[in-house]
């Protein structure tokens, strides 16, 4: 029973996070997001190519994504498995691994032949359910540096790193420290095209037509 209410609840949040929002937003307008912009299903591409309504409204559809799964689904599973007599004293090993979960689904979805996202929005939703103040400086560093340099991947690149950091730095402790390490590590891998046209100045800003 203990096994299968894991596996059973690591199998939803990971259907979950396949959802692909961003291509049944763009759908619902009659358009094929893969095919417009930078061909990613994400918010980003959402936002450049539809419009900021519908950019922020997947955004926000890729997030609860994430902080579903980690937030909601531990408190569900200590529960069937009699480990928390209240909603306030759960696991937190079990927000890591629903949260991961529904990255890789959102990453590697199901329904798109395993071709989705880079993971932002969604790592963000995982974040703010497991370890809110690191969200809340990612966030901040992504703000701060979008404003600036008007890069949407050089502010999630940097905000990754900062999540990492404050990990190590913040006392969440070995085992959630290391899984911010890991997600923070897969977003700025899944970003390794932007790094590169970051690197010969060729990536696009905010407001101007991806050229890939």
């Amino acid at each position: 029973m203990t096994t299968a209410t894991i596996i059973l609840l690591t199998a939803l949040a990971y259907l979950l996070g396949s959802v692909p929002f961003g291509l049944l937003i763009s759908k619902a307008k009659g358009v094929d997001i893969r095919k417009q912009g930078s061909g990613n299903i994400g918010a980003t591409n959402v936002l450049r190519c539809l419009g900021k309504p519908l950019g922020i409204t997947c955004f926000i559809l890729d997030a609860l994504k994430g902080y579903l799964p980690a937030a909601l689904f531990p408190i569900i599973a200590s529960r069937l498995l009699a480990q928390a007599s209240d909603a306030g004293n759960v696991d937190p090993t079990f927000g890591i691994l629903f949260g991961t979960a529904a990255i890789l689904g959102h990453n590697f979805p199901v329904f798109l032949k395993f071709k989705g996202g880079k993971g932002v929005a969604t790592s963000a939703g995982v974040l703010l359910g497991v370890a809110p103040m690191a969200v809340a400086i990612g966030l901040l560093v992504w703000i701060i540096v979008f404003k600036i340099s008007g890069y949407v991947s050089l502010g999630s690149i940097l905000a990754a790193l900062v999540v990492i950091v404050t990990g190590w730095t913040a006392g969440y402790g070995p085992v959630i420290a290391t899984a911010l390490t890991l997600l923070g590590g897969l977003t700025i891998y899944r970003h390794r095209e932007n790094i590169k046209r970051l690197a010969a100045g060729t990536e696009n800003k905010f407001g101007r037509k991806s050229k890939v």
